[in-house]
């Protein structure tokens, strides 16, 4: 895929060492029309960051990053849109080889009025969107993760059994897509896949899109709760 000028490109990455996970999150455009849709995300993101912390409720959290983002306007092509915040997407705790670890955190009023706790690790990432603030799911999935409550299921395709330890092997609970089983050397595996799927053993991410021409944005980073301080472990001189 070959970026153009009026393009919008998301950047969703993890890393990890020994199964400590950073997820963060960025968007990159060429084109100042969409200035003040990253301006507002990027805002409504670096609230929520402010706003969290030790014994701070989810829920006001995501009212915080709500007032803030849905306060910008931004005009494409001479009409002029209200940045919404994407209420089904939202932030999560993090846990060792859990990219989302049981705790989510809304980026609209509404949510749980469960509190941080010291220690715990979270992805605050917030989504603008100049449609209708609510994503489905869309497209071929490439994107997959083994459901770390998965239990031990029996499987009677061999080939499902032999994928299911390739992706032990090498990903264990973390997430992976199509390409790297391809570079393991894997092939016909997609009816494998889709076993292991329907048996829950691992969960398909498809691309989630909002209404058909709009414009999203994301912006993400990740902090630790200490005893004394609130840590953003994802950020660096660029971002």
């Amino acid at each position: 895929t070959v970026l153009g000028y009026d393009d919008v490109c998301k950047i969703d990455f993890g890393t990890h060492i020994n199964g400590q996970i950073i997820d963060c999150a960025f968007t990159l455009t060429f084109n100042n029309k969409y200035d003040k849709l990253l301006e507002a995300v990027r805002d409504a993101t670096n609230t929520g960051i402010k706003t969290a912390g030790i014994d701070v409720r989810l829920c006001d959290i995501g009212e915080a990053i709500q007032e803030v983002m849905e306060s910008y306007e931004v005009e494409l092509d001479g009409k002029t849109y209200q940045v919404k915040a994407i209420r089904n997407l939202n932030g999560h705790s993090i846990g060792p080889y859990r990219i989302h670890a049981g705790k989510t955190v809304p980026i609209v009023k509404g949510g749980e009025a469960v509190r941080m706790e010291e220690g715990e690790v979270y992805a605050i990432e917030t989504f603008g969107s100049t449609g209708k603030g609510y994503v489905h799911d869309d497209m071929e999935v490439s994107h997959y993760m083994k459901n770390f409550d998965a239990g031990r299921v029996p499987l009677r395709l061999p080939r499902s059994k032999a994928l299911l330890t390739v992706i032990n092997q090498n990903f264990g609970t973390l997430a992976f897509c199509r390409r790297w089983l391809d570079r393991l050397g894997q092939s016909k595996y997609l009816m494998a896949l889709k076993d292991l799927c329907d048996k829950s053993i691992v969960d398909p991410y498809p691309p989630l899109c909002d209404t058909k021409g709009c414009y999203t944005a994301q912006f993400e980073h990740t902090i630790l709760l200490r005893p004394t301080c609130k840590e953003i472990i994802s950020r660096g001189t660029d971002y």
